[in-house]
C-alpha cells in the first residue's frame, strides 16, 4: 500500500476525472453543515484536478440511506458549501447515475466539477454491484480515491470502479495516510508507543496483537484497561469489562512479555458510583477498588507515567480515549495525553473518531503530527489488513 500511484503522477487536462471523496459530514437540524472539516481536507486534491483543466466528478455517501434516495441525505448543502470554498459553481447532479449524469459528466468543460448525488442512494453501492460499478465508471476516464474514510469497504465507488477505470491513483489525502500510517509501522522513529484505549477489548484486540510485533510500550486506558487488569486478579468494582475476553487479555500480557514489549496498565483511577457528569468521584488503585464504584478515567499516578512515557517516544501512535471524556470531570487523563502530544518531539499520528474527537475538544489538535479521517480505515490498517480502496489503486512503476 505505500507504493501506489498519486495524483501527481497523471495528467488530468480535459479528462474527465472521477474523485470518490469523503463528504459524509454532520448537519444541523435545518441542514447546515455543522462540521466541514472532511470537506477541507479535500480541497488539496480538487484543487490540484481542476488546476490542471480536469473535469471533475465527485462523488460520496452521506449517512446511511440504505440504499434508496432519501432527501435528508442529498448532498445538495455539500454541493452549496463546496462552491463558497472553492469560489466557483458547483454542478449538483440529481443522481450518481443514469443518462442526466451521464449528460452533465459528458458536457464538463476543463476546470468544472460536478458533484454526484449520494451513491447509497442505491443499493448496488455497498454490494459493489458490477453494473452499478460500470454505470459510475462510464462518466469518466481517470479514477481518484481521496476518501481514506471509506478505504476499507469494498464499494462500488471505492474498489469497483478503481478496477474499470486506468489510471486509478490515490489523492493527497490517502497519500498521507499512508505515508504517515505505513511508516508508523514498518520504519518508525524509535521508541515507538501506541495508546489504546477505547471501550471494549474486543474492538481493538486484532490492532493490540498486530502492534505487539512492532511497538516498544503500548499503553492502555480507557474502559479496555479493566478487562486487562481483571486479567491480573484485580477486584474493579463495577467497571465496565468484558469477562468473555479475561482469558485472552492474559494472553496478550503474556504475549507482550515473551517479546519484550513493555505493557503498561492504569495503577490508579477515577471512580465514580454512577456513569453521569455530576457523580462525586475519589482516586483509587488497583488493590483498593471501591466495590460500588466503576472506573471513569485513568488516576493522577498514571497520567504522570504515561505522559513521562510519551515524552520519552520517537513515534506514538493514539487509538482511543483514556476515560469518558465527554464528561469534564473524568477527561483529565485524555486531555494529558493529548497535551503530552502537543509538548512532545515524536511524531504523533491519532486515529479513531473518538481519539480525534478529543484531540479536537482538548484544543491541540493543530500541534499532532497526523489526524486520521478515517476511523475504521486507520483500525484496520493498524491490524495489519488490506484495505481494499488503496489495494485496488495501480502501483508505481
Amino acid at each position: 500500500m505505500l507504493n501506489k500511484m498519486t495524483v501527481k503522477d497523471v495528467d488530468c487536462r480535459g479528462k474527465r476525472v472521477f474523485c470518490r471523496v469523503d463528504f459524509n459530514v454532520p448537519l444541523d437540524s435545518e441542514g447546515r453543515i455543522s462540521d466541514d472539516n472532511r470537506i477541507v481536507a479535500a480541497l488539496p486534491t480538487i484543487r490540484h484536478i481542476l488546476g490542471q483543466g480536469g473535469r471533475l466528478i465527485l462523488a460520496s455517501h452521506l449517512g446511511r440511506p440504505k440504499g434508496e434516495p432519501k432527501a435528508e441525505f442529498s448532498l445538495s448543502p455539500v454541493a452549496n458549501h463546496l462552491a463558497q470554498l472553492l469560489n466557483q459553481p458547483v454542478i449538483m447532479a440529481p443522481d450518481c447515475i443514469g443518462s442526466e449524469a451521464e449528460k452533465l459528466s459528458q458536457a464538463l468543460e476543463d476546470g468544472q466539477v460536478m458533484l454526484l448525488e449520494n451513491v447509497r442512494f442505491h443499493a448496488g453501492e455497498t454490494s459493489n454491484d458490477s453494473q452499478f460499478a460500470r454505470q459510475l465508471a462510464n462518466l469518466a476516464e481517470i479514477y481518484v480515491n481521496d476518501a481514506f474514510g471509506t478505504a476499507h469497504r469494498a464499494h462500488a465507488s471505492t474498489a469497483g470502479v478503481a478496477q474499470l477505470l486506468t489510471p486509478a491513483v490515490a489523492g493527497f489525502l490517502i497519500e498521507k495516510e499512508i505515508r504517515y500510517l505505513g511508516q508508523a509501522v514498518t520504519e518508525p522513529i524509535r521508541p515507538l508507543v501506541a495508546i489504546i484505549g477505547g471501550a471494549k477489548v474486543s474492538d481493538k484486540l486484532p490492532a493490540i496483537e498486530n502492534l505487539l510485533d512492532k511497538v516498544d510500550t503500548l499503553l492502555i486506558g480507557g474502559g479496555m484497561a479493566y478487562t486487562f487488569l481483571r486479567a491480573q486478579g484485580f477486584s474493579l468494582g463495577t467497571s465496565l469489562l468484558e469477562e468473555n475476553r479475561v482469558e485472552l487479555a492474559g494472553t496478550l500480557l503474556q504475549h507482550a512479555a515473551d517479546r519484550g514489549v513493555s505493557l503498561v496498565l492504569p495503577s490508579d483511577h477515577v471512580a465514580a458510583a454512577e456513569f453521569t457528569a455530576e457523580s462525586p468521584y475519589q482516586i483509587c488503585g488497583n488493590d483498593n477498588f471501591p466495590a460500588n464504584h466503576m472506573g471513569l478515567d485513568i488516576g493522577p499516578k498514571t497520567i504522570e507515567e504515561y505522559c513521562q512515557i510519551v515524552s520519552q517516544a520517537g513515534t506514538v501512535l493514539w487509538n482511543g480515549p483514556m476515560g469518558v471524556f465527554e464528561f469534564d470531570a473524568f477527561a483529565k487523563g485524555t486531555f494529558a495525553i493529548a497535551r503530552a502530544l502537543a509538548d512532545s518531539t515524536a511524531v504523533s499520528i491519532i486515529g479513531g473518531g473518538d481519539s480525534v474527537a478529543a484531540a479536537n475538544k482538548s484544543g491541540l489538535a493543530q500541534h499532532m503530527t497526523h489526524i486520521s479521517t478515517g476511523g475504521g480505515a486507520s483500525l484496520e490498517f493498524l491490524e495489519g489488513k488490506e484495505l481494499p480502496g488503496i489495494a485496488a489503486l495501480n502501483d508505481k512503476a
